[in-house]
């Protein structure tokens, strides 16, 4: 039940996050927005424990620096989903864009879906927060790029789909955090800074945690997705570029 719903149709983005604040500020702790058409900048800095439902297609730069709401998208998203996020969760029930979690340093992003490029770039873990994506489809090139700590997961579930799961240069520059992929990734796709490694017992604990958690937000079949194997990847170095900059 939610204690406000806000129509969208044809308001610009300004005034629709002005709306969303104010709702927030008189203490609607449920917000509907429906007509969504692209307005950007939902939910960015807010810090509050609000639940937003997104009827239609947020623009970009979604719940950028958000810290504390949830951010229900009941179809797709756009580029640019959790910029420098601090805390809080993203559910999507379709496909998103490019650079999701661009320096994210805490909370969740669950997609359904795939999504595009550069996902996970510079994400990275703060204090005690340890960020996490989890994308239910297939990624693009330069999954993990410079990624400096969190976990992601990428899951490849449309399996009518004879696409890769993920494009090339998977964990470009990565030196931190740690990917786990549903299935293997074919060597020729990865980056030199990024090793292979067998699922071990902190691991089961890591994909159980985050796992049964993305199958409730978006209602799957947590021992089927388990079914399959996963393998995890790594950074080799700490500092695979410290040779460049430094002697």
């Amino acid at each position: 039940m939610c204690d406000m719903v806000i129509d969208a149709k044809g308001v610009y983005y300004k005034e629709l996050n002005k709306r969303i604040r104010d709702a927030i500020l008189r203490g609607k702790k449920t917000i509907d927005l429906i007509n969504i058409n692209g307005q950007r900048y939902i939910a960015d800095g807010i810090n509050s424990g609000t639940v937003i439902n997104i009827n239609g297609v947020p623009g970009q730069d979604l719940a950028a620096f958000m810290n504390g709401p949830t951010v229900i998208v009941n179809s797709n998203a756009q580029d640019g989903v959790g910029n420098t996020m601090n805390n809080g969760k993203v559910i999507i029930h379709g496909m998103a864009g490019d650079v999701l979690g661009y320096g994210m340093r805490g909370g969740k992003l669950h997609i359904l879906g795939d999504v595009g490029y550069r996902v996970g770039i510079h994400m990275k873990s703060y204090k005690d927060q340890v960020p996490v994506i989890i994308v239910g489809g297939k990624a693009g090139d330069f999954f993990g790029e410079y990624m400096a700590g969190g976990v992601l997961i990428l899951l490849n579930l449309n399996k009518d789909d004879p696409r890769p799961a993920v494009g090339d240069y998977f964990g470009t520059g990565m030196h931190g955090g740690a990917i786990y992929v549903r299935g293997v990734v074919d060597k020729h796709k990865l980056g030199a800074e990024v090793n292979i490694r067998e699922i071990e017992e902190d691991d089961e604990r890591i994909l159980e945690e985050c796992l049964k958690e993305y199958c409730d937000d978006l209602k799957l079949d947590y021992e089927d997705i388990m079914s399959a194997k996963f393998t995890k990847y790594i950074p080799v170095s700490r500092r695979p570029y410290g040779n460049l900059y430094a002697y």
